[in-house]
């Protein structure tokens, strides 16, 4: 019987200790996707009330071919940058892992940027990149690497791309670097002197022992790191607004342009849901990658 009891009370202190979490989703989370998917079935446009039209909304950008575009060019931003920021992450990582002073403050000194606004990182590399003040122009121009100044940024799709990446780079890229440090000082110290003993190279060491130990880190960060590109609209709206042309508008800056200045925020609704189901069709990959590197 006092067990039976303990038993029940042990099951409501945990639903207690489990509610603010489950109000937190509920409020921020389920509610809000709920309400996506309502907009996303009528046609609203905050001036006039809501219509329903059922799934006219996803007819309607399944033939959308801006919306493909910026899509397409979204996914090639993401593929672009995500080995860059996984590869240069971990290879710092590999380089600054032991706690030594000097190691100590490059770490530090990688990882200031990810404390910056990516507004305020946006705007900072806006003006880098001005053809007139930019000091970027100014390097490759006392190098001899440019015959002129180059206009990085709205005017050619590739260059606007590249010079985003780089701007991103340097400020995401501090990130990855230290969730890579934590999973590699992780590691049991006799596993490493072990396979010290054992004659391996540095090399063999990282891709026969750190690699395979680290392997669901550098998942889960690639999974963050893909969410964070596919849902890229600061560094875009600020560094070239889309231009030329909308061929640099990414797929949440498309949205965020049917949603509020053409205030059709049923449709913008309905492009959020398919953009919602790639970056979940993605997660589920990752939780397969996981779980089968764990097996």
């Amino acid at each position: 019987m006092v067990a039976s009891h303990m038993r029940r009370r042990g099951r409501f202190v945990g639903l207690a200790y489990l509610t603010p979490a489950l109000l937190f989703v509920l409020a921020f989370t389920v509610y809000p996707l709920g309400q996506m998917v309502w907009m996303s079935l009528h046609n609203w446009s905050l001036i006039t009330p809501p219509t329903y039209v059922g799934l006219d909304n996803y007819e309607r950008a399944f033939a959308d071919k801006q919306f493909w575009t910026s899509f397409l060019f979204t996914l090639k931003y993401t593929a672009i940058i995500t080995p860059i920021l996984i590869v240069g992450g971990y290879l710092l990582a590999l380089l600054v892992s032991a706690n030594t002073a000097l190691r100590k403050v490059t770490r530090t000194v990688v990882f200031v940027p990810v404390v910056i606004g990516l507004g305020v990182s946006s705007l900072l590399w806006y003006w880098l990149f001005s053809t007139d003040f930019g000091i970027i122009n100014r390097i490759l121009l006392d190098l001899g690497l440019i015959d002129g100044p180059v206009l990085w940024l709205g005017v050619d799709a590739d260059t606007s791309n590249w010079a985003i990446i780089a701007s991103v780079t340097w400020k995401v890229i501090g990130f990855g670097m230290l969730l890579f440090v934590g999973a590699i000082q992780a590691i049991p110290r006799e596993v490493t002197e072990a396979s010290m003993v054992d004659g391996a190279r540095f090399g063999q060491r990282v891709f026969h022992v750190i690699l395979p130990l680290t392997m669901r880190t550098i998942l889960l960060v690639t999974l963050v790191s893909v969410i964070g590109s596919l849902l890229a609209f600061d560094q875009f709206y600020i560094m070239t607004a889309g231009q030329p042309q909308n061929e640099t508008a990414t797929s949440v800056f498309y949205v965020y342009l049917n949603s509020f200045p053409y205030l059709k925020l049923g449709y913008g609704a309905a492009l959020s849901m398919v953009l919602a189901l790639t970056i979940l069709a993605f997660t589920v990959v990752q939780l397969l990658l996981t779980r089968r590197s764990s097996a």
